[in-house]
């Protein structure tokens, strides 16, 4: 018999490979690595589909060659059935997931773009204003870069509640790179925010997390931990750069916008919720 894991890693294959993109996020990748479905309810359709039931969040995929067969309304109405107040995110904004939403009362309740910008394009030169410093990462700088994390992100479902062991977590996996955590810090050796660029394979780099602390902001740090991060990543020879975007955050896609990325319609993930 097929273990439910095993299910889960199969569907994610297929899907990521017929739809260009991974039908669970990093929260729920890692928790799946570290802790297995302890604590999380989930449903599996032999080999086709899962569901999944985390903190009242919802994922679900179905493979590509088993789709238009009702597999996912079945594990829909079995998961959704358990739950009250949830939210679940449709990677790639399909078409299906909207339907399943409507079917079952979630609402549209935010959109996440994701903007990417071509290495071939020039990026403008890397200019610090007196009293400020960029530079990689070193181990004395955790519990610096988890304040500054949790302060500027305190609205943030997600990224906000970075801890010690998260951060431990990211840190473990292959792609990181101490020289693509850039922090900024002031003439005090106060760190002032950072740019932690990730690496998906040679040709794919990303702007992965930017974070200023509030007491810093209004000073252009945000343009110029992205940039400083760009020059970075080009210049170890990725071919694009993407990042994601909240829709309506419009300061940050003017900046990025204006450091030469851009946005298809298509490229588009939303949450529902309900």
């Amino acid at each position: 018999m097929t273990q439910p894991l095993e299910v889960i890693v199969a569907v994610r294959r297929a899907c990521r490979e017929a739809d260009g993109h991974d039908p669970l996020d990093e929260a729920a990748t890692l928790r799946l690595k570290h802790h297995g479905l302890a604590d999380v309810a989930h449903w599996v359709a032999d080999g086709d589909g899962f569901a999944l039931i985390r903190d009242a969040q919802l994922d679900l995929a179905v493979a590509p060659d088993a789709r238009s067969h009702g597999i996912g309304g079945r594990l829909a109405e079995a998961a959704l059935s358990t739950v009250g107040s949830v939210t679940a995110w449709s990677h790639g904004d399909h078409p299906a997931a909207a339907r399943l939403a409507e079917r079952h009362g979630l609402i549209r309740a935010r959109a996440l773009w994701v903007m990417r910008r071509p290495s071939s394009a020039p990026l403008p030169e890397l200019v610090l204003p007196p009293g400020l410093s960029i530079r990689g990462y070193r181990d004395a700088d955790a519990d610096q870069v988890i304040a500054v994390n949790a302060a500027a992100f305190a609205a943030h479902p997600e990224q906000g509640g970075m801890d010690a062991a998260n951060l431990a977590q990211r840190m473990a996996e292959t792609w990181f790179d101490p020289a693509g955590l850039l922090v900024a810090e002031d003439d005090e050796g106060s760190l002032l925010g950072f740019h932690w660029t990730k690496r998906h394979d040679e040709r794919l780099g990303e702007v992965y997390v930017v974070g200023i602390s509030p007491a810093a902001q209004g000073r252009g740090l945000g343009r110029l931990l992205t940039l400083a991060g760009l020059h970075h990543l080009v210049a170890a020879g990725v071919d694009e750069v993407l990042l994601y975007v909240e829709s309506d955050n419009l300061p940050a896609v003017h900046v990025y916008s204006g450091l030469g990325f851009d946005h298809a319609p298509a490229d588009t993930h939303v949450q529902y919720r309900r």
